[in-house]
């Protein structure tokens, strides 16, 4: 039987984005769509991949603890202050 923690720290990132990518979109690369099997497995691939190798603090990602990082209304006021959402030009108005 292999050993997923062996497969996840030998798997290179850009296997990791096309698996991201799968589950975030529901096909793969080919445009053949995942069944409902194949998504829930490669989604926990993904988050076993983004526990143990991506030291990930953004809200709602995965920790090296395995747990989700859920971040307070002021942290996220806190990371987001003074980055502009969208502007205006006065012709737009």
């Amino acid at each position: 039987m292999t050993d997923i923690n062996k497969v996840i720290d030998d798997m290179p990132s850009e296997v990791y984005q096309r698996l991201l990518s799968a589950v975030e979109l529901g096909k793969w690369e080919d445009g053949s769509v995942l069944t409902d099997k194949q998504r829930a497995s490669t989604q926990q691939v993904v988050m076993l991949y983004q526990a143990r190798k991506l030291n990930q603090t953004d809200h709602f990602t995965i920790n090296s603890t395995g747990q989700v990082n859920e971040l307070s209304k002021s942290e996220l006021k806190k990371q987001f202050k003074g980055e502009a959402i969208a502007e205006f030009k006065e012709q737009d108005l």
